[in-house]
């Protein structure tokens, strides 16, 4: 499952789950208005009202870092500070809800449920498990990589399931349940200091990974006791 920007607030909306209050679309959080901050940051790509301008990744514009260009969908996710405060999130929602008629998908809300770890790990191990791996290390994928999953808070990883940001499929309430969901969740976390009952964990590099250093360890021990027999002969 794939977080949009590398897990980073998966949509201007999460902003509105924490405790910052609404702000009017009139209002200016650091001298910039709403409406001043969507003509500038969105316009180019969304249209000033909002029904798009028909750029894609091949419109002729400067693109410094291509890789690091969300509208390209090979591009690489990575975690990166917000780049709106809470409260221009806010406002900027408003204004975009205001103009468009639409307020899009609400955050989901979701309590991490460990009562349901063994089931959130079966639809683990069954929808994340082939791109974020199964320790949610992240993996490789043709062209892209699925990103880390350690960082995600509860809301970021119930909002990446319901949305489906980037290459990412979505996952509705037919796919995952919400007392799935909130098992998925609290598995994900779980993954950040799981329980490894097998002795020392090998920073969970996987069994591939695991079984080549038990390997090389083993055959080390191995001559080491064949060159000692040999000398005591």
């Amino acid at each position: 499952m794939v977080l949009a920007a590398g897990l980073a607030p998966l949509s201007v909306r999460a902003g509105r789950a924490g405790a910052a209050p609404a702000v009017s679309p009139d209002q200016a959080p650091r001298g910039k208005s709403p409406r001043l901050t969507y003509l500038s940051d969105c316009a180019t790509c969304h249209g000033a009202g909002g029904r798009g301008t028909g750029r894609d990744a091949a419109s002729p514009l400067q693109r410094p870092k291509p890789a690091d260009d969300l509208g390209n969908p090979g591009a690489i996710p990575k975690r990166r500070p917000p780049a709106y405060t809470p409260a221009q999130a806010a406002a900027l929602v408003d204004y975009i809800a205001q103009l468009t008629g639409d307020a899009g998908p609400g955050v989901p809300t979701v309590v991490a449920d460990r009562s349901r770890l063994q089931t959130g790990g079966e639809i683990f191990r069954l929808q994340c498990a082939a791109c974020h791996a199964w320790a949610g290390d992240g993996g490789a994928l043709l062209h892209r990589e699925a990103p880390s999953l350690h960082r995600a808070t509860p809301t970021q990883i119930a909002e990446a399931i319901r949305i489906g940001p980037g290459a990412m499929p979505s996952f509705g309430n037919a796919a995952v349940t919400p007392d799935e969901l909130a098992g998925l969740v609290a598995y994900v976390r779980y993954l950040n200091h799981p329980d490894d009952r097998g002795g020392s964990a090998l920073w969970h590099l996987g069994p591939a990974a695991e079984g080549g250093v038990a390997l090389i360890v083993g055959l080390g021990l191995l001559l080491m006791a064949t060159r000692w027999i040999g000398e005591r002969g």
